[in-house]
This record gives C-alpha cells, structure tokens and sequence, in this order.
C-alpha cells in the first residue's frame, strides 16, 4: 500500500531539487561573461535533459539494482524489481533520484565554463550520469560495499557533490585555464563575472531547493521519528549555510579589507554542502561549526587552486563541491551525534567516512579523466582559441547576444539590400527644402564639447547648461576609466587589473554660446575634488548638417521656425 502523504512529499522535493537547476544556471551565469551567457544556460538545461533518459536506461538500475557491493545491474527502463521505499511508488522514487544525477552532472559546467565545447560537454554529461554517478552511489545508496561498512553520506555530500566537484577539477585541469587567466609568470588575474545579482538570485534558488535536496531525502513523511528528523534537517541544512556565510563574509573583509561579494555567496554553497552528508545525524550546534569550517575552508580552497594549482574555475565549484563535499563527509565523522569522534564514539566511523571519501574520488579521477581523454582525441574537448575570444554564444549557438534587448536595434538583411540595389538618387529619396542660409550664421564658429562624467552628476549638469541656453545633447551611458584604472576592486581576492566603471557621456555642439562659459559651467556642476569627476574634451567641428531640411553649419544648429 502506498502512503500518499510520503509520495506527496517525495514528489514536492524532487520538483524543488529539479529548481536548483536554474539556481546553478543562474550562478555560472553570473559568474562569467557576458558573451557566454547562452552556453551555460543551455549547458544546464541539456545535462538534466539528456540524463533524464540515460538515467533511466542506464543509471538506474546500475545504482539501486540488486547486483554485488561493486555495481547494480543492466535494468533499461526500469522494468526489474527494487526495494523502494516503503509507501513509495518506484516511478516517485525514480524521478527524485534522477534529479539527483542531474545535479551531479550540472556542477562540472561551471568549472569548465567559456572553453568547453558544447559537443564535448553533452557527451561526458552523459557519461557520468550512465557510469561515474550510479557506481559510486550504488556503493553508498545502493547497498554497495561502503553502505556495509556504514559509510554515512545521508543526502549526498560525496555522491552527488564530490562526484561532480572531483569532475570539474579533472576537466578544469585538462582543459587549461581561459585565455587572459594568468600572465607569463604565473601570475592570476582576474576576470570577473558580467552579473553579480544573477549569481545572487541563484544562490538563493539553490538555498531554496536544498531544503527538498536535505529533508527530501528522509524519503518519508509519516511518523513521530520521521517529522522530528525532518523538522531537525531543514534547522541544520539553514544553519550551516548561514554560518557558512557570515565565515566567508567575515574572513574576506579582514583579507580583502572589504566583504567579497561573490566569495560570500560561494561561502553560503559550501555550508549547505558540507551538510548535506551529516544534516540528520549532527545537532544544530554541529551544524553551525560545520558551517562556520566550510566558510572559513572555502576562501582558501578557491585561493588555493587558482593561485597555486593554477586551475582555471570561474565559478568555484571546486571548492564549494569537491573539497566542501570531501570536508562535511568527514566533519560528520567528528559532529555525529550517535558515533561521532567529538561525542564519544572512537576513531573507527571517521575512518570509514575517510575510506568512502578517497575511494569515491579515485573512482571519479580515473573514470572521467579516462573519458575526457577520449573526448579529447576525438571530438576535441576545447574550443578554438577565435571562439573563446569572441565568445561560444556566438559560435556554437548562433546567438549574437543573450542580452539583444540592450543593444541598438538594426533592420534585417532584406532592409539593407533593398537600400543597397536601390537606384533612387538620395535627393528623390528624401526631399529637400531649398533654405536660404543667412550670412550672418557664417561666421560662427562651431565647436563640440564632450563630457565623460560620474552618472549622479547628470540632472546637476542638465540644469547648468540649460541656465546658459545650452538645450540639445545627446547623451550615452558608457562604461571606462581614466589613466588611475578606476577604483581598486577585488575579485575573489585577486585585483582587477582595470575597473571599467559606469559614466555617462554627453555631447554638446555650440556656436553662439562662448565654448570657455559652458566649459566654465559644466565644471561647477561636475566638481567634487575627488577622483571620477570626468574630462571634458573640445573639438572644432567642420559643418554640419541637418538631415531633413539640407541646411548647413550655423543655421543647421538653429531650432524650428
């Protein structure tokens, strides 16, 4: 008999593991640039796509099939006997666990992210969620050899997290660093991702869905035992990645000066990782020092592999999932409750959880280095090095831009032919008004002025320049620096070697009014004797033209009659 409130509950956290989808889509997004937005969005909605049906196939039964302690069974579309959950229907408990893989396969994305070629990634995607995944979770879910030994690893630590993190480091290394990472000596420089807030909103998407990726996994909602042990999750999962967050925030703005923002966020992904092994088995209090290590653990781990590995991995998903995946399996070794080291239970469960840890990572090292060496030599792993440059959206997507609602808008290519085969003299094309050009508008000279400043100072030199009967302009927002390279920023500890920051530009054309009073004016508005105020640039300008009615220089400038 089935219980409808278990499957309810399994059904409601499969679909919240499902969201942490969009939450890793949202997070490698905003962690790199802009010209591979497309790529990484639909890097992730190809890995949960092609798992799906090669986890079913295959995965499957390779993972909760009955087989030995080493590999399930070959069972294509589930049509053998399993031992689900009691009250659980198989097809409920198939689409949780498939959700699972997706996420272990979705995290090697960011790591090897702005390189990799589509191809490639689709291909050793589904490898790991055939293979590399159903193995070393059959070992530890599915009765296999680790689960005999009492290896703990209660919502996947190490089978999902460290799986895809030891992935992407192999693939990262493999691959080679992006093209601009580090100088001739060594040295990394930083790259920072186009959209902070994007990488935010996915933090908390993430934060969101791991509340059906930790509770979820109790498989159950019935039960005094069940509900206080679920209740107890969702209060460990929370806390360590609050106190995960506060060690990162705190720990960069005495290394950094200033609170990281990005390194924050990684900090909250590596508390809620480190967790995920012991979250039913240590108190509120383990959870919070299970945190507060994570936190600390993930800012050197980044440090550690980009400036002394010198591995490549825009996002961090090294750290927050290999080495926070490795760490929060073995910290549930010292903070169980029943069994751990810290609470009288001996050395030998924190040797199991370090036995499960190394044979876990030496299956994934050899399984998918040997799979990334076969994509090499075949199909190739990298893009070349005119793609990187210009960005994969473009070459292996076709997509000029992810953001094509903020660039100019452009006519389609009929547009242009029709204006290039057109044989219509331009005069016939667009009427001209015969205007008589007074003699006394000759003789004005015309000059441009050019103003680059901070964007708050605008409305103030709007208002100077209309006070003189300054009126038309045309303004731009634009991004640059001057000689200083803009403020110092940091990203991820390592200084940006050129800070482009937000300004605004306004062009100014005059000829009645003196050039020295709207210079004169503009730098009263403008002034705040700090760094940024902006340059004014002065041009003399030859003729003008105004378009509709033909007229010329002076009388060009002049408003309507």
């Amino acid at each position: 008999m089935y219980s409808s409130v278990n499957t309810i509950w399994i059904l409601v956290a499969a679909a919240l593991v499902f969201l942490m989808q969009a939450g890793f889509a949202m997070v490698e997004t905003g962690f790199t640039r802009a010209k591979n937005a497309g790529n990484i969005v639909m890097k992730n909605l190809m890995d949960f796509a092609l798992g799906t049906p090669i986890y079913w196939l295959l995965g499957f039964g390779i993972m909760f099939g009955a087989g030995n302690g080493l590999f399930g069974w070959f069972d294509p579309m589930v049509r053998g006997e399993y031992a689900a959950p009691d009250g659980i229907p198989l097809m409920a408990f198939l689409i949780f666990q498939t959700v699972f893989c997706a996420t272990a396969a979705t995290i090697v994305s960011g790591a090897m992210a702005e390189r990799t070629k589509f191809a490639a990634y689709c291909i050793y995607s589904m490898v790991i969620s055939a293979i590399i995944y159903p193995v070393s979770g059959h070992w530890i879910w599915g009765g296999g050899w680790l689960s005999e030994l009492g290896f703990h690893d209660f919502a996947g630590s190490t089978v999902v997290h460290m799986v895809g993190g030891i992935s992407a480091l192999v693939g990262a290394k493999m691959l080679g660093p992006r093209i601009g990472k580090y100088t001739k000596d060594g040295k990394s420089k930083a790259i920072p991702g186009h959209s902070i807030t994007l990488g935010a909103l996915g933090v908390f998407i993430l934060w969101f869905g791991w509340f059906g990726f930790n509770p979820g996994s109790t498989v159950s909602a019935t039960g005094d035992d069940v509900l206080a042990s679920m209740s107890s999750i969702f209060v460990t999962t929370n806390m360590a990645a609050a106190t995960a967050s506060i060690a990162a925030m705190v720990l960069t703005w005495v290394r950094y000066k200033k609170p990281d923002v990005s390194m924050t966020l990684n900090g909250s992904l590596a508390g809620l990782v480190a967790i995920t092994a012991g979250c039913d088995a240590v108190s509120p209090l383990g959870a919070a020092i299970i945190g507060l290590i994570a936190g600390v653990v993930i800012v050197f781990a980044i440090e550690f592999i980009d400036k002394v590995l010198k591995i490549d991995d825009p996002v961090g998903a090294i750290g927050v999932h290999g080495v926070c995946g490795a760490l929060g399996t073995l910290l549930t070794g010292l903070f169980a409750l029943d069994g751990g080291l810290f609470y009288g239970g001996g050395i030998s469960y924190f040797l199991t959880q370090l036995l499960g840890v190394a044979a876990v990572a030496a299956w994934v090292v050899v399984t998918i280095s040997i799979t990334f060496f076969i994509i090499k030599k075949t199909v190739g792993l990298r893009v070349s090095k005119e793609e990187e440059i210009e960005g994969l959206d473009i070459h292996e997507h076709g997509l000029v831009s992810a953001y094509a609602d903020f660039m100019p808008a452009v006519g389609s290519m009929s547009d242009v032919e029709t204006v290039v085969s057109s044989t219509t003299p331009v005069q016939e094309a667009v009427p001209v008004t015969k205007v008589k050009v007074e003699k006394e508008g000759s003789g004005h000279k015309i000059t441009k002025v050019e103003i680059i400043t901070r964007q708050s100072k605008f409305e103030a030199l709007k208002a100077a320049m209309n006070a003189i009967e300054v009126t038309g302009m045309t303004v731009t927002n634009v991004l640059g620096c001057g000689i200083q390279k803009g403020i110092t920023e940091y990203y991820r500890g390592v200084p940006v070697e050129m800070n482009l920051l937000p300004k605004v530009q306004v062009e100014i054309v005059v000829s009645k009014v003196p050039v020295d009073l709207v210079i004169q004016e503009a730098r009263k508005a403008l002034y705040t004797g700090n760094i940024g105020d902006g340059k004014i640039f002065v041009y003399d300008v030859e003729d003008v033209v105004k378009v509709r009615t033909g007229e010329t220089g002076y009388d060009a400038l002049q408003g309507e009659e």
